[in-house]
C-alpha cells in the first residue's frame, strides 16, 4: 500500500507509520493496538512528521477547534491567551499588529523591533524580506488547520530562527467539507462576517474557500480596523500523489495609534498621542505544494510559490526639531506674506504661551515665504511605501528505513528563495491641531523645498531598492539508537546575498545606501529523548541558528547619519549576522490518563545581536551589532482532559540580559551623563537634550517580562453546551530606554517610572449549539475591567499636562515652564469587551 502521508500537528498512532515503513502485515496488526501519539512537523514543508516523545525540545501544538474555543481574533492573539512563554507588546495599538515574543526573541510588524522567530504558513516564510517583519493580519485564522511553536535555534526552519519558529497549516476540502457562515456584533461597533465552504469528489479533487470581513471603530480615539481576507485551496489526489494550490488575499487598512504620555494616559485612556496612524497592507500569495510517496519508505514533498506584498503607511507626527522652539512673534514679512494669502487671526503684537501655544503663524509664514519652515512646523506627515515581490522553491525527501539495524527517519533537502524590494519615504510639513491631528502644509522635509535644520539639508527621503537571495541546504536525521533511545542530528546551510541601490544618493556619497553584501553559514543541532517508561520522556538539544541582516537594518547603520524609522535610512556600514546558540533540557509525561505535564529549562545565548539604538535626536536612531544578549529560563505546563474539563497552564520564569558592556544614547533616561545630579558622571551637555547611558553585563532587557503564568479550563456542561474561561498573568517589564535599568524620575525633566506594571487579565466564553446546525458564541475579554499597559518607553513629550503642545526653547528652565521633558509612554491595554456571535452549519451533502 501507499505511505501515508502525516501532517504537522495531526494524531495517528507511531504504530501506523512504522507498519506503514519496515513492518509486515502480522506485525502491523500487533502495533494497532497502542495508544495514538502526536506527530510534529520537523521542517516547514509537510511531511512525514516525528512523534512529540522524539523531538528533543518542548513543543507546543494546536488545531482549529483550539483557536475557536479560545475566542481569540486571530492567530497572535491565540498565542497570547494558551501558549506557553508568549507575550504581547502592543506597540502599535491595534489588535491586528501585536508584536508576539516568545521567550524574549520577537515577530513584530514593526520595523526597527530585533526580529528572532521565524513564520511559516504551509511552508512559504511570512517574515517579509524587507526587515523581516511580521504582518499577523495576513493570516487567515478561519483557514487553519494546525499549528506548531518549535522552541530554540532550529537550524532546520531557516534564517531568523533565533528563538522559536511558528509553522501553520491551513484546512482543505478533503479534511474539512461543509459549509458554514458566522457573523459577529461585538464593543466599538465590532461587526464580521466569515464563510467558510469546503468538499471532494471521488475524483480525487478537494475544495476550499475561506472568506473574512471584519470592521471594528477600536477602542481607542480614531482607531478603526478594516479586514478583508480571502483564501482558496484547490487540491488532487491520486494513490500516492498529493497536489495543493493555496490562493491567499489580504486587504486590509489598520489605524494603530501607538503610545501614549502617561500624562495623557490618566486623563483619558482612549486618547491618542498623534493622529492620524495608518497602514495599508496588500498581499497576495499563491503557493503550490506536492507530496509523492516514491515507495513505502521515501516521500518526496516540495512547494513553489510566488508572494507579492505592499505596504503604505500615513502618520501625522509631532517634529521633534521644534521642541526646542521659542514663541516668536511674527515679523512683519511673516505679517504681510499671511495676509497676502488671506489668513486673518494672527497675532499682530504680543505673543504669549496663551494666545500662541505654538507659533503654528510663523510655520505658515515661513512655508508661504520658503524660508526654512523645518524646525518651525511642530507637524509632520510621514509617508512610506513599500512593494515587495518574494518569490521560491523548496523540496525535502524523507527516507523511512534502517541503520546499523535500528529504525531510522532521514530528512535531506535544499530551498531558493529570490524577493524584489522597493521602499520609499517622503515628510510632508505641518502643525498639530488642538485634536492632535496634523494639518499638512505645502512643504517637505526633503532639503529642496523644506529648508536647513541648524545649516545642514532637512531630507528625510528615501527611494531604496533590493534584491535578496538565499540558497540553503538541509538535512536532518533520527536514529533510534534503542527502542526508547533516539539520537537526532541536523544542520542547514544558507547563504544571502543583499544588493541595494539607492535612487536618491550616488555610488560613493556617503549617504548612499547602495551596497553589496554575502552571508554564508552552517548551522548544526544535535539532540536525544529517552523514555524509561511509557509515561516518561525526557530530553536534551543543542542547536544553532542565525539571522543575516535586511535591507532596512544595512540601509540604517551609520551613527554619524541616524534615521527615524520607518522613515528615513543613511548610509551602510557593515554588519555581522546574528548567531544565537539554545540548549534545552526536560521532562515530559502523562499523568491521571490523559494529563500532560513537562518541566524544562533553556539557555539562549545571541552573539552580534541587531539592535536599533537611540540617537541624540528624539525618535532617530540606528542599527548596530551588540556583542551578546542572553536568555535563559525555566518552563512548566500542563494540559489535558479530566472527564468533562480540559485543562491548561503554563508558568515562565525568564531572565533576558545584555551581556556586553554598551554606551548608548539616554537622553530620556534621567540617569544620563548629562544629568547634573549623577555625581561624577556628568558631561558636558544639557539634561533632557542630550546624555549616554553605559549598559553593563545583567542589565535586564527592556519589554519581557519576567514570569508569565496562564490558566486555562473549558467544561463541557453538556454536548450542547460549553464554557471557556482563561487567565493571562505577567509580571511588569522595564521600558525601552531604560536599557541600564537606572531611571529615576525626578518630576520635572524626567516623569515616569521608566517600566510597566504588572497584570491580571480573565477572559470568559460560551458556546450553545441551539441545534445541530446553529450555535450561539459569546466572548468577554477582560471581564473585570483591568486597566493595565503591556509595554513602554522613554521618550520626549510635547505636551503638558492638559494636552497642550509646549515649546521648550534652549535655556529655559522648569521655573518657566519651558524646560524640556522626558516622559514614559505606555502601550494601553484594551478595556473590558464583549461580542455574539451566531454560527451556521449547513447539512454535509455527498461530494459526488
Amino acid at each position: 500500500m501507499p505511505h501515508p502521508i502525516f501532517r504537522p500537528g495531526h494524531k495517528t498512532t507511531l504504530a501506523f507509520a512504522l507498519s506503514a515503513a519496515f513492518s509486515t502485515a502480522v506485525h502491523a496488526q500487533q502495533e494497532q493496538k497502542l495508544a495514538p501519539v502526536e506527530v510534529i512537523g520537523i521542517t516547514p514543508l509537510p511531511g512525514l512528521g516525528q512523534p512529540r516523545n522524539e523531538i528533543a525540545a518542548p513543543v507546543q501544538s494546536a488545531r482549529s477547534a483550539d483557536l475557536l474555543r479560545s475566542g481569540a481574533l486571530d492567530l497572535s492573539d491565540f498565542m497570547n491567551q494558551r501558549l506557553g512563554s508568549v507575550h504581547v507588546n502592543e506597540m502599535q495599538g491595534n489588535p491586528f499588529q501585536l508584536d508576539v515574543s516568545y521567550r524574549g526573541y520577537t515577530a513584530s510588524p514593526l520595523l526597527g523591533t530585533p526580529q528572532g522567530m521565524s513564520v511559516y504558513m504551509d511552508g512559504v516564510r511570512m517574515n517579509q524580506p524587507f526587515g523581516d517583519v511580521m504582518s499577523w493580519d495576513l493570516i487567515p485564522r478561519g483557514a487553519i488547520a494546525s499549528m506548531t511553536l518549535m522552541p530554540g535555534s532550529n537550524p532546520l526552519f531557516g534564517l531568523n530562527t533565533l528563538g522559536g519558529a511558528l509553522s501553520v497549516q491551513t484546512k482543505d476540502g478533503r479534511s474539512n467539507p461543509g459549509t458554514s457562515i458566522q457573523t459577529t456584533l461585538g464593543s466599538n461597533a465590532r461587526r464580521a462576517v466569515e464563510v467558510e465552504h469546503g468538499g471532494f469528489n471521488d475524483k480525487g479533487l478537494s475544495w476550499y474557500l475561506n472568506g473574512n470581513l471584519f470592521r471594528e471603530d477600536g477602542w481607542r480615539n480614531d482607531s478603526p480596523s478594516d479586514v478583508r481576507q480571502v483564501f482558496g485551496k484547490l487540491g488532487w489526489r491520486d494513490g500516492s500523489t498529493d497536489l495543493k494550490l493555496t490562493l491567499s488575499h489580504a486587504d486590509n487598512q489598520l489605524n494603530g495609534n501607538g503610545l501614549q504620555e502617561q500624562r495623557l494616559l490618566a486623563s483619558d485612556r482612549a486618547s491618542v498621542y498623534t493622529k492620524p496612524d495608518i497602514t495599508q497592507n496588500r498581499s497576495t500569495l499563491l503557493n503550490l505544494v506536492a507530496s509523492h510517496s516514491v515507495s513505502e519508505q521515501l516521500q518526496f514533498s516540495g512547494n513553489l510559490y510566488f508572494r507579492d506584498i505592499r505596504t503604505s503607511t500615513y502618520n501625522g507626527d509631532i517634529n521633534e526639531a521644534a521642541l526646542d522652539q521659542s514663541i516668536v512673534q511674527p515679523s512683519a514679512a511673516d505679517q504681510s506674506a499671511l495676509t497676502a494669502a488671506g489668513y486673518s487671526g494672527f497675532p499682530a503684537s504680543g505673543a504669549t504661551a496663551a494666545n500662541t501655544p505654538f507659533p503654528y503663524w510663523r510655520c505658515i509664514a515661513q512655508v508661504l515665504q520658503n524660508d526654512e519652515p523645518a524646525e518651525k512646523c511642530n507637524g509632520l506627515i510621514n509617508r512610506t511605501r513599500t512593494e515587495q515581490q518574494n518569490y521560491g522553491v523548496s523540496g525535502q525527501l524523507t527516507w523511512l528505513g534502517t541503520l546499523a539495524g535500528q529504525r531510522n527517519q532521514l530528512v535531506a533537502g535544499a530551498g531558493y528563495d529570490a524577493s524584489r524590494v522597493r521602499f520609499g519615504q517622503s515628510s510632508q510639513l505641518g502643525y498639530l491641531n488642538a485634536d492632535r491631528s496634523i494639518t499638512a502644509l505645502n512643504a517637505f522635509g526633503d532639503g529642496v523645498s523644506g529648508g536647513t535644520v541648524d545649516g545642514a539639508p532637512y531630507d528625510t527621503r528615501v527611494d531604496l531598492s533590493g534584491r535578496i537571495r538565499t540558497w540553503s541546504v538541509f538535512a536532518s536525521d533520527t536514529l533510534s539508537l534503542r527502542e526508547q533511545l533516539h539520537l537526532t542530528l541536523s544542520g542547514r546551510y544558507n547563504t544571502t546575498a543583499i544588493r541595494n541601490r539607492d535612487a536618491l544618493h550616488a555610488d560613493g556619497d556617503p549617504a548612499s545606501l547602495s551596497g553589496d553584501h554575502t552571508f554564508s553559514r552552517l548551522n548544526p543541532a544535535i539532540g536525544m529523548t529517552w523514555s524509561p517508561t511509557a509515561q516518561l520522556n525526557a530530553y536534551l538539544g543543542l542547536n544553532e541558528s542565525s539571522r543575516a541582516p535586511t535591507a532596512i537594518e544595512l540601509g540604517c547603520a551609520n551613527p554619524e547619519q541616524p534615521c527615524k524609522l520607518p522613515n528615513a535610512m543613511a548610509g551602510d556600514p557593515p554588519l555581522q549576522q546574528v548567531v544565537t546558540r539554545t540548549a534545552e533540557a526536560g521532562v515530559r509525561g502523562t499523568a491521571a490518563g490523559n494529563l500532560q505535564w513537562n518541566a524544562g529549562v533553556f539557555h539562549a545565548e545571541n552573539r552580534n545581536d541587531i539592535l536599533f539604538v537611540a540617537d541624540n535626536q528624539a525618535g532617530y536612531g540606528y542599527f548596530r551589532n551588540f556583542g551578546k544578549t542572553r536568555r535563559k529560563g525555566v518552563e512548566l505546563g500542563l494540559s489535558g482532559k479530566l472527564g468533562k474539563v480540559s485543562l491548561g497552564a503554563h508558568y515562565t520564569l525568564l531572565d533576558a540580559t545584555y551581556q556586553s558592556a554598551e554606551t548608548v544614547n539616554g537622553s530620556s533616561n534621567s540617569s544620563n551623563s548629562s544629568n547634573s545630579s549623577n555625581s561624577g558622571t556628568a558631561s558636558a551637555g544639557t539634561p533632557g537634550l542630550d546624555g549616554t547611558i553605559n549598559i553593563r553585563p545583567g542589565d535586564r532587557i527592556p519589554l519581557v517580562p519576567r514570569q508569565m503564568l496562564k490558566l486555562s479550563a473549558d467544561y463541557a456542561v453538556s454536548p450542547a453546551l460549553n464554557f471557556s474561561s482563561s487567565m493571562v498573568a505577567m509580571a511588569g517589564a522595564l521600558a525601552r530606554g531604560n536599557e541600564n535599568n537606572g531611571h529615576q524620575p525626578d518630576g520635572t525633566t524626567y516623569l515616569g517610572q521608566g517600566r510597566s506594571a504588572g497584570y491580571t487579565l480573565f477572559n470568559l466564553g460560551a458556546n450553545y449549539a441551539v441545534t445541530p446546525q446553529l450555535q450561539l458564541i459569546a466572548q468577554v475579554n477582560n471581564v473585570f475591567d483591568t486597566r493595565y499597559s503591556t509595554a513602554a518607553q522613554l521618550g520626549a513629550t510635547g505636551f503638558d499636562g492638559g494636552g497642550n503642545f509646549v515649546a521648550r526653547p534652549f535655556g529655559g528652565s522648569a521655573a518657566d515652564g519651558y524646560a524640556l521633558q522626558h516622559a514614559t509612554f505606555y502601550a494601553p491595554g484594551a478595556p473590558r469587551l464583549f461580542w455574539v456571535g451566531l454560527r451556521y452549519a449547513f447539512e454535509k451533502t455527498s461530494g459526488g
